[in-house]
């Protein structure tokens, strides 16, 4: 690692209306070196990296890639300069092949001039070096989330990025592809790559990172070696406190609430259904699903909400078999759900926050009056999430859209938790999460299970399974694995189930 910056941030500042992202950051990487960027949802990470990445213009600052100014708003330039990104959410076309997605933009891969075989030579010499291992003629949309993520590193080597943008590069993948990840990461530093690594899990900033940066606020909160540092300081630089882990009490088990047995479905969405799944959720009893993303959880959560439909098998709510079955239906008898992407499913991004908190329930009392809404009360219920769920947002009346991911997420949890449900559909509830705000959602889960909730905690993250979770399943290929007890099986067996080894034994 070399002390001379490859990468300058200087007083960057940008302002949304009266909300002031970014105040006055500056920051440099150096290097050979990852750069962890922490903080919590809103603080001003993704904004201050479109801005790097020429998405958002700065109100104030310069930014300075290898000695260089790169003009305001152009990615291109960025490119140029050789500064990567790769999204939390990828942006792959999925009926492509990957070699045609490496290449896109590069130059035309439809073009006489294309040199298919060049390109498909230096692919093949980027994945053996760094150990991206990916098929190049291989269609996306056929490939697994880990392989994606390969795919959009390939294509920002292939590019000849020298500084890389990682956002939230683990939060869909599972331990065993998330180390499969830093392997590579500690190959391209050592080439002399150098990384900004925007995470919210702090073991994985102490594990892979040389230096951490902290926002908060929008303003820079603090600036830590990685190995003077320990995740308590850098929890209470996030948000100004220490985290507890949640106290959990024995479980007192009540009647099942909800059952499936031997149903097969029809993939809700992607290529993968359901084959024979039993479940069964009992109230006081949180039940965690592990699985890597992709073979089944969407269909099982869709069904679950009464959005789709069984091809076969029987479906019960409190004992009473289920004939007609629809959202509103769903609603009624008291399952609220956490969808897992907020962006398409849980709201609407042109819509206020005010008419997405009321959205599946509008026709209800509390909403409506003689057919007409209630936006006073409207209002209040919005107003009320705002405070309780500390959503940083501008006011009731603005756009969803407007709002970081975090954020959405805060809103739709308190939208499912308000009044109190009695089977909760939680799947992937702290996606994006900053550690304050995964902490409040466990004790908002762990209070509903108290109160005799059944809970259905869907999660690709295995500390939270395991932290939750009464009972443990893995879904795999549309397969679910008999329930184990909290800790009868260890992080390592659970991977490799998650994987598909030992499912048949599982």
């Amino acid at each position: 690692m070399t002390a001379t910056p490859v990468l300058h941030l200087h007083n960057i500042t940008k302002h949304f209306g009266p909300l002031v992202a970014n105040d006055a950051i500056s920051l440099e990487l150096r290097r050979g070196e990852v750069v962890a960027l922490l903080g919590e949802n809103g603080a001003g990470k993704t904004t201050l990296m479109n801005i790097l990445f020429g998405h958002y213009v700065a109100d104030e600052g310069t930014v300075e890639a290898f000695g260089k100014a790169l003009p305001p708003g152009d990615p291109r330039a960025a490119l140029e300069a050789g500064v990567g990104m790769v999204h939390q959410h990828f942006t792959l076309a999925d009926n492509m092949t990957v070699l045609e997605n490496i290449a896109l933009g590069t130059q035309s891969s439809w073009s006489p001039r294309f040199d298919r075989a060049t390109a498909l030579a230096r692919i093949r010499t980027l994945a053996a070096d760094f150990g991206l291992a990916v098929e190049p003629d291989q269609t996306v949309a056929n490939l697994t989330v880990g392989e994606r993520q390969r795919v959009e590193i390939l294509k920002a080597l292939y590019r000849d990025a020298r500084v890389l943008i990682l956002d939230e590069p683990t939060a869909v993948l599972t331990p065993i592809e998330t180390e499969a990840l830093f392997a590579t990461l500690k190959k391209l530093v050592a080439s002399g790559l150098s990384v900004i690594f925007i995470s919210h899990k702090l073991n994985e900033v102490l594990a892979i990172s040389d230096r951490v940066l902290v926002l908060r606020a929008g303003r820079l909160s603090g600036e830590r070696e990685t190995k003077g540092t320990t995740r308590q300081e850098l929890a209470a630089l996030m948000i100004g406190q220490e985290i507890a882990p949640p106290a959990i009490a024995e479980a007192t088990p009540g009647p099942v609430l909800l059952e499936c047995e031997a149903v097969c479905a029809a993939p809700a969405s992607g290529p993968v259904g359901l084959e024979s799944v039993s479940l069964a959720l009992r109230g006081g009893e949180i039940v965690g699903l592990a699985g890597v993303s992709g073979n089944g959880q969407t269909t099982l959560a869709a069904l679950l909400s009464g959005i789709h439909r069984p091809r076969s098998g029987r479906f019960r709510i409190a004992g009473e078999a289920v004939e007609t079955w629809s959202p509103a239906i769903a609603l009624q008898a008291g399952v609220a759900r956490i969808p897992e992407d907020r962006h398409a499913v849980g709201t609407i991004g042109d819509m206020s926050v005010t008419e997405n908190v009321i959205a599946e329930r509008y026709r209800s009392p509390r909403f409506s009056r003689h057919g007409f809404l209630d936006w006073a009360a409207a209002r209040g219920f919005a107003e009320e999430l705002i405070r309780d769920y500390d959503v940083k947002c501008p006011s009731p009346e603005a756009r969803v859209r407007l709002l970081s991911g975090g954020n959405m997420q805060k809103l739709i949890l308190g939208r499912a938790l308000d009044p109190d449900p009695k089977i909760i559909l939680a799947n992937q509830p702290t996606r994006g999460l900053d550690v304050g705000a995964i902490s409040y959602v466990h004790q908002k889960l762990l209070e509903a299970r108290a109160r005799g909730a059944a809970v259905l905690l869907i999660s690709e993250d295995l500390d939270e399974i395991l932290t939750l979770s009464d009972h443990v399943c893995v879904m795999f290929k549309g397969r679910l694995s008999p329930p184990s007890v909290r800790g009868e099986r260890s992080v390592r067996e659970l991977a490799e189930l998650m994987a598909g080894h030992g499912m048949e034994a599982a």
